[in-house]
């Protein structure tokens, strides 16, 4: 997974009372061990923030699955439920918590 950090995706002045350092500390105990959390300073579709990428299994990924792009990654409910996907396999082998079914965005539709 990754996570968009460091632009307005963390930002306290876009998202006042959110506390962005306690979010990715709670994004990283909630995957634990079991999935690896990269932080990236900007993805570049800030309309979406705080954006968290899903990154497919590779043997999911050799079956033809993708990326998915979350918006809007604000609270603790849905942190959880990123968690609990990638937990049951992620893109391509679960399906998306209906929790994150309205978060899923194409970053195409964003480009300058």
């Amino acid at each position: 997974m990754t996570v968009c950090r460091d632009c307005c995706c963390g930002s306290s002045e876009k998202h006042p009372g959110v506390d962005h350092d306690a979010q990715l500390a709670a994004i990283r105990g909630a995957v634990g061990e079991r999935h690896r959390v990269r932080v990236s300073e900007c993805l570049r579709v800030c309309e979406r923030s705080n954006v968290v990428v899903v990154h497919p299994t590779p043997a999911a990924r050799r079956g033809g699955a993708r990326v998915v792009h979350l918006g809007d990654v604000l609270d603790d409910r849905v942190v959880g439920a990123v968690a609990d996907w990638l937990d049951a396999g992620g893109p391509g082998l679960a399906r998306v918590p209906a929790e994150l079914t309205d978060r899923i965005f194409d970053p195409a539709e964003y480009a300058d």
